[in-house]
């Protein structure tokens, strides 16, 4: 039951250097660009009889995709370094929207893009993409697994082995019960980052403020996904980070700035590329940390298996367990599980932070419900946030107007597809433009107020398209971490509301969001933190 994990051990030890994949797998869709669909992507594709001829036959003539109006390849180039939207791609969605109608394509050289820029329109791609969706076919990410001889993850897998993947990861990710076990961790992590809180506010002058808080809460993400997933931790919120998991940290960051350029050149030029070894060894050392944490706890399984002892553990516990993947098969998707559990929560919560911090009355009526559900010192359960309507409601907003990947990707592999008043052939590239959904007043009247009870059950004036914002995405390719991003999210953000009374920035300084391949503050976010009386 139990070889390939002694295999693994030894394997582990020859390998210093692992490879893999970065965090949101649309995180690749950049600037409205994506790598072009590569033959790999297009074989996992399932055979499927082609639907078009019924299509055209009930809706009439359909328009070609040569049809589509868009801009030039030197007009993009011109709105991305001309017009200085190369930091605020977001925001050309919703200009290029207003220019072409919902529906356009856009030119990058030989790939041409579809931008999708409605509710309606989204769902009739989501609903059009077959038994196995692909986004993109990551081609730096995958050039380096091969590279390095390392098995594909839930996030650069494709096809069939892609749905096998997901089928093993998916039960202790998504199902609440499995979830709910892991809110005793969170919360010690919570706890810390409180007194990581403290700690910081009486660095500064007059004990209030806190700088850089998406810097902060991105170790708290770290330190809590990590916990999860390797039920360790890697002193994320120490006063002093070991210098291990601060180069680990720095290594992500790092991947994520090469990764959006990197596309922008051709596959063949890549080893010439000044950058491209950087980005291999930040790539290695987020492997080698990774493989040494998969191999300490192997050893420990090992340890108790053969002194009798019984097995119990979490995640990775029960991955290396069932024997159900490879050693290299966990390695590769539980390290792409931890880079892709970290910015929806630090970027989040620093957003949600930053609105309450600005609107009192919400912030005093989440501060209420909290303390309603758990008053005193009781801390907040999974239990207890099924309670808390306005808690979940200040996340859904916010996270409607930050969405972490502004933008997603979608292949068409199986068949051509009609969307609007067009037909599409099959490996048709689609750029969903989730930001400029979010903000179409026609989903979300005042699109640009901070308006948590738009999300109440009882607030009838406020009906969205169910595909209006879909910041995990929809279907069998849904975020495989969107249970226990949501239970770090909703745990930290009611404890640090029944804890403080959030005020902004005293400059008045404000923050706008830029892209930098995952929608991010484009300053510090710097807030004050006033202990709250006990009620």
């Amino acid at each position: 039951m139990f070889s390939h994990l002694k295999r693994g051990c030894y394997s582990l030890k020859r390998l210093d250097a692992q490879a893999g994949m970065g965090a949101a797998a649309a995180a690749a869709l950049r600037y409205g660009a994506s790598p072009a669909p590569s033959a790999a992507a297009v074989s996992y594709g399932a055979r499927r009889a082609s639907s078009s001829t019924q299509a055209v036959a009930s809706r009439g003539r359909l328009k070609a995709m040569d049809e589509l109006p868009g801009p030039s390849f030197l007009t993009s180039l011109y709105w991305l370094f001309g017009k200085g939207y190369f930091q605020k791609a977001h925001q050309m969605q919703i200009e290029h929207s207003k220019i072409y109608g919902p529906l356009w394509k856009s030119k990058y050289g030989p790939l041409v893009i579809v931008n999708v820029a409605t509710a309606e329109l989204i769902e009739q791609v989501l609903r059009q993409e077959g038994r196995h969706p692909v986004r993109t076919d990551m081609p730096h990410w995958r050039t380096y697994r091969e590279l390095r001889n390392h098995a594909y993850g839930p996030l650069t897998e494709l096809g069939a082995e892609w749905q096998r993947i997901r089928s093993i990861l998916n039960p202790r990710m998504l199902k609440p019960k499995h979830v709910s076990t892991y809110t005793g961790a969170i919360n010690q992590v919570v706890s810390d980052f409180i007194f990581k809180i403290d700690w910081l506010r009486q660095t500064q002058a007059g004990g209030t403020i806190v700088h850089d808080m998406a810097g902060e809460l991105y170790k708290f993400a770290f330190e809590g996904i990590s916990t999860v997933l390797f039920e360790t931790r890697m002193g994320c919120l120490n006063k002093t980070i070991p210098e291990e998991t601060q180069k680990f940290i720095f290594s992500v960051g790092e991947m994520f700035r090469l990764s959006p350029i990197i596309v922008l050149f051709p596959k063949s030029t890549w080893p010439y590329l000044p950058f491209w070894k950087h980005f291999v060894s930040v790539w290695d050392h987020l492997f080698k940390v990774a493989g040494d944490l998969v191999e300490k706890k192997m050893t420990e399984i090992s340890a108790k298996m053969k002194q009798g002892e019984p097995v119990e553990g979490e995640y990775l516990t029960h991955l290396l367990v069932s024997e159900q993947m490879s050693v290299n098969e966990v390695l590769g998707s539980i390290t792409e599980l931890l880079l892709a559990g970290v910015d929806t929560t630090s970027n989040t919560i620093s957003w949600a932070l930053y609105h309450l911090a600005r609107d009192p009355l919400i912030q005093n009526q989440l501060s209420d419900e909290v303390s309603s559900i758990c008053p005193g010192d009781k801390v907040p359960t999974s239990d207890d946030i099924t309670k808390m309507p306005l808690l979940k409601a200040v996340v859904k907003e916010t996270l409607r107007m930050y969405p972490v990947v502004p933008g997603n990707a979608r292949i068409t592999v199986d068949n051509e597809i009609v969307v609007g008043d067009y037909i599409f052939p099959k490996n048709t590239l689609f750029h969903l433009c989730h930001y400029a959904v979010s903000y179409d007043a026609q989903n979300f009247p005042q699109p640009f107020d901070f308006r948590p009870e738009r999300w109440l059950r009882n607030a009838d004036r406020f009906k969205q398209h169910p595909f209006s914002s879909v910041p995990f995405g929809f279907g069998i390719r849904a975020c495989l971490g969107r249970r226990v991003a949501e239970l770090e999210m909703y745990l930290i953000l009611s404890r640090l509301i029944k804890h403080y009374e959030v005020r902004p920035d005293p400059s008045g300084a404000t923050v706008q969001p830029i892209t930098r391949t995952l929608l991010v503050p484009s300053t510090s976010i710097n807030l004050q933190f006033l202990d709250r009386k006990a009620q």
